[in-house]
């Protein structure tokens, strides 16, 4: 059994830890969990391991988060990975700070990393993991609210909320979505 788990976000030094980079951040904290390094891939960051004798994969899209979608369509072929053993880990403005909801299917919401996945897929068949980011910005300030960075108190609350995703992420894999959502959702 293949797994593509695979973390949205944007490269470069001004989004590192951004609200919209929590995906590259659950990731990184997954690769660590399973003790694997991330090495350049085409149109990604990679890192392969294994979780409880499954395969998985590990990626950060470089392409930006408004094309991860190709990235993701490439590695879903190369590695011959089932879309039911996608799970897609992205940042949520409709759910309030640090809450994790892991869902079987659904739209974009608005979200353009998301829209251009279900577009390279064309499906909306997929799993994902929404990270919580709130939405307490000013009208018309929702792109620098997305894009800066986590308050001191929220990064405290972060690392809990982070390391309850990785659970979630290692449950998805050894006992599929329907038992992580049973486990986890509405916690």
């Amino acid at each position: 059994m293949k797994y593509l788990i695979a973390g949205l976000g944007n490269i470069g030094p001004d989004y590192v830890h951004t609200r919209h980079n929590i995906g590259f951040d659950v990731a990184d904290a997954f690769a660590k969990e399973l003790a694997v390094d991330f090495s350049s891939g085409k149109r990604v960051w990679i890192a392969e391991g294994k979780l409880k004798g499954r395969q998985v994969y590990i990626i950060k899209p470089t392409t930006y988060m408004n094309l991860s979608g190709e990235a993701i369509r490439y590695w879903l072929q190369e590695l011959k990975v089932s879309k039911e053993n996608l799970l897609v880990v992205t940042d949520d403005l409709a759910l309030p700070f640090g809450t994790l909801r892991m869902k079987p299917s659904g739209g974009a919401a608005g979200h353009n990393g998301l829209t251009n996945i279900i577009d390279c897929l064309q499906s909306e068949q997929f799993a994902r993991l929404r990270f919580g980011i709130g939405n307490n910005y000013p009208k018309g300030r929702q792109v620098d609210y997305v894009l800066g960075h986590w308050t001191s108190a929220e990064g405290i609350e972060l690392i809990p909320r982070i390391e309850t995703a990785v659970e979630m992420i290692k449950s998805f894999v050894s006992v599929g979505l329907q038992q992580t959502m049973n486990a986890y959702n509405n916690k």
